[in-house]
């Protein structure tokens, strides 16, 4: 998982109820820093999924002044544990697995890497339902792909990591030297092309969530799903050719959002 991935997640904003903002960190902390143990510094990944170990133990039995405040917040809130050793069991799997063979194994990645957050974010606000759940399953998703393909050079260069789906790949005729030599031919925009619109899709099959969450709260949803749609777009302005101009959201993209939103 890409370093950047829980910037594209709502954490603690001001467009967020204060009462939610503290529980929204301590979720934040603890999805980032766990996420760093798989991804950051040098260690090797026995080391890393050691550590790994660690974070679940404390999650049964917290020692850190972080699993402290997670116990206490799922004691208050009510919320899964499962959610959270969800997680903890995506990040294992970023330290060992490095290809996805095809898109449902990619899907069940995502199932444990982003749509743990979404939930707990639902829990907090008390809107649990199938419906909600399901959009908001949709919406993370997207945004865990969104980063996959802005990333997706990135990825390949720092850790050899290719979360493109290998059957894909091979169906549009794309090799790994096109991401070992950055090279940004037909097939490969056809291959991203195809990503980024399935990626839409799916964003759009959750974003009624941000119109049925109340005030804030669905305010902050529907700026998130604007965001993730504001980079596929700009992912598509560069003309897929991610590997010289990594599309990102700047300080002039916010206020279109915010309106987008509104």
């Amino acid at each position: 998982m890409s370093v950047g991935h829980y910037e594209n997640f709502p954490v603690a904003s001001l467009l967020l109820p204060a009462p939610l903002r503290e529980p929204v960190e301590i979720i934040y902390r603890f999805a980032r820093s766990a996420d760093d143990i798989a991804d950051e510094g040098d260690d090797p990944p026995d080391v890393r999924l050691r550590k790994l170990g660690v974070y679940r133990e404390q999650l049964a039995a917290p020692v850190d002044p972080l699993f402290h405040d997670v116990a206490k917040l799922i004691a208050q809130q009510g919320l899964p544990v499962q959610l959270f050793a969800d997680l903890l069991d995506a990040f294992s799997q970023d330290v060992t697995k490095k290809r996805y063979e095809d898109f449902p194994s990619v899907l069940d990645y995502c199932r444990r890497s982003a749509n743990p957050v979404g939930r707990l974010l639902l829990h907090l606000f008390k809107r649990t339902t199938d419906s909600d759940l399901r959009r908001s399953d949709a919406i993370c998703t997207s945004l865990q792909l969104i980063n996959f393909w802005q990333d997706v050079d990135i990825d390949y260069t720092q850790d050899r990591r290719v979360y493109l789906p290998q059957d894909e790949m091979a169906r549009f005729g794309v090799e790994e030297r096109h991401l070992r030599d950055k090279v940004c031919d037909p097939a490969w925009k056809a291959l991203m092309k195809f990503q980024v619109e399935r990626t839409r899709e799916l964003m759009f099959s959750g974003r009624d969530l941000g119109k049925t969450l109340p005030g804030r709260i669905g305010l902050e949803i529907r700026t998130t799903v604007q965001g993730g749609l504001r980079i596929l777009e700009k992912i598509e302005r560069v003309g897929f050719d991610v590997f010289r101009r990594r599309p990102t959201l700047k300080a002039f993209d916010w206020p279109l959002l915010l309106l987008k939103a509104v």
